[in-house]
């Protein structure tokens, strides 16, 4: 079956689809959803499942799709306003820019659905848009780290909704796209992102990763969320019961139901992956009734999915109305998109001429340029290099594989045209009579086979045809001649360096990367950039013992060999003993020639980063947060030749640039800021604009010890601001101007409030420099003397404030309690405790300008009442050598050692008056025993209450209760602590009373 033909069964006779009730606008939403969905037949429905959603003639219903991406600008559908990543739009902290490149990007899909025709498919260009990320930034290894805001979830919430409020429009009936939340939940590692597991805790899921979604949902700004491919404790987000639990919950004051879709595939992984289900019909079940209506699986192949659904409906797994729930919300956001009143819509009159118009262009340039982040600038007794002006701008040298080079990233849109950095520069500068001097700094090889002596090279009359490595004799007269041809450009390449023995090579003929062909392995240098989803641009050149190398594709792993007939390179070698050996000769050295063009120059710009396509991308995590050592030795040489040297990091995420840090007068960091990025650059170089942007992550040191990848527990690893402890390289929100700022009157209106109120705190900002400027105000909290283990600071508020120069003004924040709470794994639910607290302003969370004291007041927390009450093993208030589990497929988390390992939790303050027995909820997979005890107090020095002898119940599933008494009566408020040793699992325990 394709994705536009249904199987036939009988259908109802019906009048004129435009004469039927759903077409009447005049009709409330949800009388026409359930007027066309009564009308569908049972098999029309099962279909509707799938991402491509076939038309109905009959019903004279459309097909449509799910998707679209619309992270920084239209993507994948051809040239459109391409905008900073969006870490670089987390950068700007600015909601309202952020809604207004929302808002352009909206505008701009509505052109491609109404005047382009889908790359893929028939029909129309979604109108749901696959945007925005608000997965935290909790670890800058993250391949997809460029996708996200921010590593804080207020930061991230706030621009999310701005985002999807730019994206939605403001008509009061219909919208202008459907903005959909990625990725839900705990997502923030690539490498095994199919099958490993994000463990979060209450405190870590409350708190942290779901407070990124919710402000979004409960605004009614996103009409829907995507899934993640992760598990969560041990189950698949596509089964996640906090679908339903916390999202849809969210969403029902607005009135409207969230459509949830699948990650690609991710239906299919339930079982090839993660066998998590013993079928596709009872995962896909089990998937639709979670809360996922749309299943993007099999490309257009909308039969499988409808097959798998068939055969859940014929043996019981789903019911008809699981269908009709998931359909509904489908038809619900067709109607709010226009699509059954395009009479009425007010978006059907966009034209093609949006798409890179002046105004959106101006746009980009300016979030290009707002993003932009001074981190350094001036040595200490030393004057600041920038902005760079006068005698500093006479001769410029821009050096660096990123001077000259704009990069796209996987979920880019195709720039228009391109402003690189040289270029940018090179018109600012050659405006106030300098000269700018373009240097890439990257060596130029030739590889000389050793089995012939021939040179690697572009065919002379067929320069993007396969590449060979012809004899000499095979060739014209005027490229026999080795030396001549040693420097032809057709056997010459530039070779860029990305680390972990990562490189590109670019034709010097051609001017394109060399590239690897699927269809015979052969090579050629036909491409613009690396790119696409298994990325052919990247080789390893591997040192051998005879001093030669060989050439290594990274995605296939096999290496260069040369047909001796034809001089032809194939790519087909398994090992190196059965590839062709290399000599690499370097034409041209590319630190030397850096070197010269810097100590020609008044200034050096270095621009350095990464390549979106490598080393940290979708489906790859960073291996380490430093430079490639290529580009650090090139700054280093630099820096070495001309001191007056700026580095410009131009990158998806944070460098540990400790080094830069110490010797450079500027760094300055941008993400890879899209069209425009050459002009912002200059802007702010020259000082045209001040740098407004704050960054939206912690820059760790490189000497750092990071948690481990997989640690998502953010409060007991020391992930981000509000929990690590070393001091940053850089904090989050830090950020640099060319002006001064000074903070002063910090007044809260009431020293004290209670737990359900809120305060108001003003402060006095005032630029005390010589020049405008932008300053980022930041408002953080922090609990003194808590009974939990707080965060050093919290982002409670933010504010952009301009001034010029001498300008005071007040700026007033609403500070309620709720901003001091914490998730009660007693209570379940958010309490803001009474006691001292501080209410920080400043410019980072590493430089708090003011504090000021407030109380909480109201009745403190009792102890835990432990006596006849159920309490979840997950509720921990500490823990070790622990991993959190599902206790079932549908629902419930239960807690398991590591593997070989004995494993404790934690539960401070709790009540004993009473107990007399311990009873526990476990499951064991292996034969024979466990065991579990209960201490009060530390084990080995504390009292042995209990000790469990767990049994085998045969899978880990299969729940007991077992239960035995106390070893003496304890009453009292003890630290209770349970050890768990071997193999099981515990759901929860119980402390039962004394009966009769």
């Amino acid at each position: 079956m394709s994705s536009t033909s249904l199987p036939t069964e009988p259908q109802p006779t019906a009048a004129a689809p435009d004469q039927l009730p759903f077409r009447d606008p005049a009709l409330p939403v949800r009388e026409r959803v359930e007027d066309l969905l009564t009308r569908l037949t049972l098999d029309e429905r099962v279909a509707m499942l799938h991402q491509y959603s076939p038309e109905v003639p009959r019903l004279g219903l459309a097909s449509f799709r799910t998707g679209t991406e619309t992270l920084h600008g239209v993507a994948w559908l051809g040239p459109a306003t391409t905008f900073p990543q969006a870490v670089g739009l987390g950068a700007t902290w600015d909601e309202e820019l952020v809604h207004a490149v929302a808002t352009a990007t909206s505008i701009e899909q509505r052109a491609f659905h109404y005047h382009r025709p889908p790359v893929v498919g028939t029909g129309r260009n979604s109108l749901q848009g696959w945007a925005p990320v608000v997965n935290l930034l909790r670890d800058p290894r993250w391949g997809r780290n460029e996708e996200g805001y921010s590593e804080d979830p207020v930061h991230s919430a706030r621009l999310g909704d701005a985002f999807c409020r730019g994206m939605a429009g403001d008509d009061p009936v219909h919208l202008r796209t459907a903005p959909i939340l990625k990725h839900f939940l705990g997502y923030n590692n690539e490498d095994e992102r199919y099958t490993t597991s994000s463990g979060l805790r209450p405190r870590v899921l409350h708190e942290y990763d779901l407070a990124a979604f919710r402000t979004a949902i409960a605004n009614g700004s996103a009409t829907g969320v995507m899934a993640a491919y992760n598990l969560v404790n041990g189950r698949p987000c596509h089964v996640s019961p906090l679908i339903e639990a916390e999202l849809r919950r969210w969403a029902e004051p607005t009135g409207q139901e969230l459509f949830i879709v699948s990650d690609a595939e991710a239906p299919s992984n339930l079982v090839d992956l993660e066998d998590y289900f013993d079928d596709h019909a009872q995962s896909h079940a089990a998937a639709l009734k979670a809360g996922i209506d749309s299943f993007t699986d099999h490309g257009e192949d909308t039969a499988t999915t409808f097959g798998r659904m068939q055969e859940a409906l014929r043996r019981g797994l789903i019911s008809e109305a699981d269908v009709d729930a998931a359909v509904r919300r489908q038809l619900s956001i067709r109607f709010r998109l226009g699509e059954f009143d395009p009479a009425l819509d007010p978006y059907t009159g966009i034209g093609w001429d949006v798409v890179d118009s002046p105004e959106h262009r101006a746009l980009a340039l300016r979030a290009a340029t707002e993003s932009i982040v001074l981190l350094k600038n001036g040595r200490p007794g030393a004057d600041p290099l920038l902005p760079l002006a006068g005698d500093s701008v006479r001769r410029v040298a821009v050096i660096g594989p990123l001077a000259d080079t704009l990069f796209e990233d996987w979920y880019s849109g195709t720039m228009p045209y391109q402003v690189t950095v040289a270029a940018g520069l090179g018109a600012a500068v050659g405006a106030q009579g300098g000269e700018v001097v373009r240097v890439e700094g990257v060596d130029r090889i030739v590889l000389r086979a050793a089995s012939t002596g021939a040179l690697l090279a572009v065919p002379l009359f067929d320069p993007w045809g396969p590449m060979q490595a012809p004899e000499a004799e095979a060739h014209d007269a005027e490229v026999q001649q080795d030396e001549a041809r040693k420097e032809s450009d057709e056997a010459a390449f530039d070779l860029f360096d990305w680390g972990s023995g990562v490189l590109t090579l670019r034709n010097v003929r051609t001017g394109r990367y060399v590239s690897l062909k699927d269809e015979d392995q052969s090579l050629a240098a036909d491409q613009l950039q690396p790119n696409g989803w298994d990325v052919h641009e990247t080789f390893r050149l591997e040192p051998q013992p005879d001093g030669t190398e060989v050439l290594r594709s990274v995605h296939s792993g096999r290496c260069a060999v040369v047909d001796p007939a034809t001089g032809r390179i194939a790519l087909t070698a398994e090992t190196a003993e059965q590839a062709e050996h290399w000599q690499r000769e370097t034409v041209r050295d590319g630190v030397a020639e850096a070197v010269a063009a810097a100590a020609a120059a008044d200034t050096a710009v270095v621009v350095l980063g990464n390549d979106p396509h490598i080393n940290g991308r979708e489906t790859q995590d960073r291996e380490s947060t430093t430079l490639p050592p290529a580009q650090d030795a090139l700054l280093r040489a630099v820096a070495a030749a001309r001191p007056q040297t700026a580095l410009l990091l131009m990158s998806s995420y944070p460098y540990a640039v400790d080094w830069a840090e110490e010797h450079l007068p500027a760094v300055v960091w941008t993400s890879h800021g899209g069209q425009e990025t050459g002009r912002a650059v200059a802007a702010v170089l020259l000082g045209a604009a001040d740098p407004a942007g704050r960054l939206p992550q912690t820059w760790y040191r490189a000497d750092d010890e990071l948690p481990e990848r997989l640690d998502y527990d953010i409060i007991k690893a020391g992930w981000t601001y509000q929990y690590h402890r070393a001091a940053p390289l850089y904090p989050f929100g830090h950020g640099l101007s060319y002006t001064g700022f000074g903070y002063s009157d910090l007044r809260l209106s009431a020293p004290a409030v209670d737990q359900d109120g809120s305060v108001e705190v003003a402060v006095t900002l005032t630029n005390t420099g010589g020049r405008a400027g932008t300053e980022t105000v930041q408002l953080y909290v922090r609990a003194l003397d808590a009974r939990y283990q707080a965060p050093c600071l919290r982002l409670a508020d933010f504010a952009k404030a301009r001034l010029t120069a001498g300008e005071s003004r007040e700026l007033r924040f609403t500070l309620p309690a709720s901003a001091l709470a914490h998730w009660d794994v007693v209570t379940g639910g958010f309490t803001t405790d009474p006691g001292d607290y501080e209410v920080l302003v400043g410019r980072s969370s590493g430089s708090a300008a003011l504090t000021a004291p407030l109380a909480v007041t109201g009745p403190a927390p009792g102890p835990r009442v432990a006596v006849d009450r159920r309490i979840l093993a997950a509720d921990f208030d500490d823990y070790a050598g622990l991993a959190l589990v599902d206790a079932t497929r549908k629902d419930g988390d239960a807690v398991t050692p590591a593997p070989g390992d004995a494993g404790s939790l934690v539960f401070h303050r709790t009540s004993l008056d009473g107990a007399a027995a311990l009873r526990v909820e476990v499951s064991r997979t292996a034969p024979g025993e466990a065991l579990l005890e209960l201490w009060a107090g530390a084990p080995g020095s504390g009292i042995l209450l209990a000790a469990v002898a767990v049994p085998s119940t045969g899978g880990r599933y299969d729940w007991t209760t077992v239960e035995t008494p106390l070893a003496q009566r304890l009453d009292g408020v003890h630290d209770l602590h349970l050890v768990l040793t071997g193999e099981l699992r515990l759901a929860a325990f119980t402390l039962t009373g004394v009966t009769g």
